[in-house]
């Protein structure tokens, strides 16, 4: 397993600033906490807290995305993608992954999981395939709200994130059932 960052390609190809990203339910590095992991590997699908600071002042919305980068996909695994928070979000609370939970503002969009769900889908490395990273990612975007497909993949959230980003934060966590 490679220790890389997967939004160095990016980076090289259009840099952006970066930001201060931190969550009370695990640390940058550090294993997830149980409630992070998917139902059917002993967790409760709950997304952590996570909170940001010191994003660009000409922010108007942020995205959050979270991949598992390692993956026996060739392509890694999107486990939740939320787009048109306001500018005025500096937190999500845990469990704001639910479908319909009130920890999200009014006007967040959430798009489907790699499961074909709308919310947060947690950790399940697949056994003998050793530590996974997932990395969330809170994008500070230009632009208040993306005109959004509700049926549009996590991968084209990306893309669009790709060209409206200010800067983006980033905090991973892992996870491992060897």
């Amino acid at each position: 397993m490679l220790d890389v960052d997967p939004y160095a390609a990016l980076q090289k190809l259009r840099p952006v600033g970066s930001f201060t990203v931190t969550s009370e339910d695990f640390e940058d590095g550090g294993p997830l906490a149980r409630p992070q992991w998917s139902a059917g590997a002993g967790g409760v699908d709950r997304s952590p807290e996570l909170s940001w600071s010191g994003f660009p002042e000409r922010t108007r919305g942020f995205a959050v995305t979270c991949l598992d980068v390692d993956a026996p996909s060739g392509s890694g695994w999107w486990h939740w993608a939320v787009a048109n928070l306001p500018a005025a979000t500096t937190a999500l609370p845990a469990g704001a992954g639910a479908p319909g939970a009130p920890g999200l503002p009014h006007g967040a969009v959430v798009l489907r999981n790699e499961d074909g769900d709308r919310g947060f889908c947690g950790a399940a490395p697949p056994r003998g395939t050793g530590v996974h990273r997932y990395v969330f990612v809170v994008h500070a975007l230009d632009a208040p709200s993306l005109d959004l497909d509700p049926d549009l993949s996590p991968a084209g959230l990306g893309n669009r994130c790709f060209f409206h980003a200010l800067a983006r934060g980033i905090i991973t966590g892992t996870a491992n059932r060897d």
